[in-house]
């Protein structure tokens, strides 16, 4: 089970030129720099010039770096594709997604124009046809050439569509996160958050957060730097859950357990499932372990 902390996803406008720079130095474990609905109409193409010429030139250390598009069919998304191709972010967020054809379309322009291999797709899912889709969409992750790798909850859109009600303890939706999250785990990827609105609001984000994190989400997407720190704390594998992995991988490596498919641990009967699951919270702790200590 491979995969990279998503704990912490900020959103940064693509207009604001000195936002962009100033991410080099928030510690979140990834950045989308915005091309979509965080610029006005009249800003699209310096947004789009302002991001790509941020990513080529880098400097954002082992941040995850996201391009969130235009859709395809509005009069910048082709633009806005090709553009990122060419600077080679990490991702590129495909918004509005609704069925596994939007993805499609999208990686087969990645493959038209030979864009770098390490350029993955992710997709934005914001609205009622896409939670009825979930499953298709992320289906199109069995085929490598597709590139999807991650599913990202757009829940303000969601409230917006559905005419729920915007309540606290997100009774309404939750319903929605757990479908597209079973559909996300069942071709392994990863799932984003929505984001939380009121950014003085700390405890209101703790509490949600500690809700997604039960709910299996990766992680969450941010709207303000100060949600950075709260959100990787409550995203990251604890103490506990570190060292309980770390038995699990030890006692699986002995030569008398290693053609077992269950065996015991301190008393707890342990599958082989949990020991990938524990190779992963282990991989997972490591690789935040290193990205403090670069960002320090």
């Amino acid at each position: 089970m491979e995969g990279r902390p998503r704990r912490s996803v900020l959103y940064m406008p693509g207009s604001n030129e000195r936002a962009l720079q100033k991410a080099k130095a928030i510690p979140a474990d990834a950045l989308i720099f915005d091309l979509e609905d965080a610029v006005a109409p009249d800003a699209k193409l310096l947004a789009r010039e302002q991001v790509c010429a941020a990513v080529k030139s880098g400097g954002y250390g082992g941040r995850e770096i996201v391009i969130r598009v235009n859709a395809l069919e509005t009069p910048w998304g082709t633009e806005d594709l090709l553009a990122a191709c060419e600077a080679e972010p990490d991702a590129i967020l495909v918004p509005k997604v609704v069925h596994a054809g939007d993805i499609v379309s999208a990686a087969k322009i990645l493959q038209g124009v030979h864009a770098a291999e390490k350029i993955r797709l992710w997709a934005m899912m914001e609205t009622p046809m896409a939670i009825l889709n979930a499953r298709t969409i992320a289906a199109t992750a069995v085929y490598a050439e597709n590139r999807l790798c991650c599913l990202v909850m757009g829940t303000n859109d969601l409230i917006k569509e559905s005419r729920a009600r915007a309540l606290h303890d997100r009774f309404a939706i939750v319903p929605w996160l757990a479908m597209t999250l079973v559909a996300a785990r069942a071709y392994r990827l990863d799932i984003i958050d929505g984001v939380y609105n009121d950014f003085r609001d700390e405890l209101g984000l703790r509490e949600e957060c500690e809700r997604g994190r039960t709910l299996g989400m990766d992680g969450k997407t941010l709207i303000h730097p100060d949600q950075v720190w709260p959100c990787n704390e409550i995203f990251s594998p604890t103490r506990e859950e570190v060292e309980w992995s770390r038995k699990v991988i030890d006692a699986f490596g002995h030569s008398e357990n290693e053609n077992k498919g269950v065996i015991v641990v301190e008393g707890r009967m342990v599958e082989r499932l949990h020991f990938a699951m524990a190779q992963r919270t282990v991989a997972i702790a490591e690789q935040i372990r290193e990205m403090e200590r670069v960002c320090v």
